[in-house]
């Protein structure tokens, strides 16, 4: 899946075909202008609305002791093509940076142990790859693997589920957990396996062993390996994707509107279109008394021949509630975790740490952070905005915990600060510090995940004129948004080679490769 030129299978010639036809876009995250990108592309005539005043949703560059740092995600998978492509297609090529260094540890039973390698998602090809995190039980555990009984998964099982009744609780509980809430900031034992990590459920579906599943994996990896870097930043910060993004939609004649809440979508038929509108579908009801692309300003509409509902999950299941009830509830139990970034800037002088990007922590181990990433080492754009300082980050809270994100930002800053210490030796204070809270900001990916996709896109399918897309579908990370708008916009124009292609196998915010 996907073209050379990140398509996620739609070319530009599969894009044309909207000559003139007037789409309207709702939601400015990145996954809605990857959207009103490629519908230009396409020839479509585009207006992009968006509720708040900025674009980028959780994507977001800041400003720190005078040097920019990113607020939200901070990389972008390298190894799919989208979301490099995007990037370079808005005027960002020369910015496109790969990590300083990608050696990352595990803060785990009271010490920093390098990141275990030859594995997919934590789970081991052998007991040996995990030594030095998982004690000397745990690893005979491991050997059981290849002796117990056929594990059946039916239609989906949960990662950890399947994965602790293979090779024990202590690899979901060490490793496979801080992987995977690196991602999702989720359970591992509630996460899909099917959505979250397809390449085990099928080694699962089709081997007895586990291990001998992984090893597989792994070799077929080798075999296909691409060359250059697994992820890519930009410098200046991934948040910067966005804006230039905006321009390029801005250059090729996009409308984008902010401070614009959309508070109804409905069908009407085509001669009901508004004096000086173009005939259309769909009609869109935009702001209100406070609301519109000013303050006080009053409500309008829109109508146009087609909607791509570029939202969070809830947010589209209340402007579907009229006319898809049954996608409305769908999109309404999707569930979402909210989490915090503290972002610290300290004198480099005064700051010593561990060298590599930073480390993950396993919740078992009872600590408030749950990773920590140091940027002014990750990226060497970082360390160049003010060679005297050194940034890092740590993130807090995960879904079913965030009663942590009700503390106050000191309190936040003051955690943070004590286990980086414990598990650093930085002692240091801080010069500078931000507290960034994502409400909501990630969705879940249950067992069972894909089938309500595949419900959703099915109910969606009777209205025509209509696409969804974005993170609550088939991967959370940046190229998995840009493939679902991409596929999105091929929909529209009447191809659904890309949205099957989706639903059978979710872009992956990690690589799931052989745990380089």
């Amino acid at each position: 899946m996907g073209g050379a030129d990140g398509s996620a299978g739609l070319g530009v010639e599969t894009a044309a075909g909207f000559g003139g036809r007037r789409v309207v876009v709702i939601g400015g995250g990145i996954a809605g202008l990857a959207a009103a990108h490629r519908l230009l592309v396409g020839g479509a005539s585009v207006t992009l609305l968006e509720a708040s005043p900025r674009l980028g949703g959780k994507l977001l560059v800041g400003e720190l002791a005078g040097v920019r740092v990113d607020l939200g995600a901070e990389s972008m998978l390298a190894r799919r093509p989208e979301a490099v492509a995007l990037a370079r297609e808005a005027g960002l090529g020369d910015r496109l940076q790969p990590p300083a260094t990608a050696t990352a540890a595990l803060w785990t039973r009271g010490a920093l142990r390098p990141m275990p390698k030859g594995h997919v998602m934590g789970v081991p090809a052998d007991a040996a790859a995990l030594a030095g995190v998982l004690s000397e039980e745990g690893l005979r555990r491991i050997e059981e693997d290849r002796r117990l009984p056929r594990t059946e998964v039916g239609d989906d099982v949960a990662v950890g589920e399947y994965v602790a009744k293979r090779l024990g609780r202590e690899v979901v509980d060490r490793l496979v957990e801080p992987l995977l809430g690196g991602v999702y900031a989720g359970d591992a034992y509630r996460i899909s396996m099917r959505a979250a990590v397809p390449q085990l459920f099928e080694a699962a579906r089709t081997h007895t062993s586990l291990t001998e599943g992984v090893r597989e994996i792994q070799s077929r990896a080798a075999g296909r390996q691409q060359p250059g870097p697994v992820f890519m930043g930009i410098e200046g910060g991934v948040g910067s994707l966005p804006g230039a993004v905006a321009d390029a939609i801005r250059a090729r004649g996009g409308e984008i509107l902010t401070d614009s809440p959309v508070t109804a979508l409905r069908r009407v038929p085509s001669g009901e279109a508004e004096a000086g509108q173009p005939r259309g579908r769909w009609r869109i009801s935009v702001g209100g008394l406070s609301g519109g692309t000013a303050p006080g300003a009053s409500a309008r509409t829109l109508d146009a021949d087609a909607v791509v509902l570029a939202l969070p999950a809830p947010a589209a299941a209340r402007l579907l509630e009229s006319e898809s009830p049954a996608a409305a509830a769908e999109l309404s139990g999707i569930e979402y975790a909210s989490m915090a970034l503290v972002t610290l800037a300290y004198r480099r002088r005064e700051a010593e740490l561990p060298a590599g990007s930073g480390f993950l922590v396993p919740p078992v181990d009872g600590r408030t952070i749950k990773a920590s990433t140091f940027s002014g080492q990750k990226w060497s754009w970082a360390a160049e905005e003010d060679p005297g300082l050194l940034v890092l980050r740590t993130s807090v809270g995960r879904h079913g915990e965030e009663e942590v994100l009700q503390r106050p930002d000191a309190d936040l800053v003051a955690a943070s600060r004590g286990d980086l210490a414990e598990a650093t030796g930085l002692a240091a204070t801080p010069v500078a510090s931000a507290v960034t809270r994502w409400h909501e900001g990630l969705p879940q990916y249950p067992v069972g995940h894909q089938a309500r996709v595949s419900r959703i896109r099915d109910h969606v399918a009777k209205l025509p004129g209509l696409a969804v897309c974005g993170a609550a579908y088939d991967g959370v990370g940046i190229p998995a948004c840009i493939a679902s708008a991409q596929a999105a916009v091929a929909h529209l124009a009447g191809d659904w080679v890309g949205m099957a292609e989706l639903t059978r196998n979710p872009v992956q915010s990690l690589h799931g490769g052989a745990g380089e």
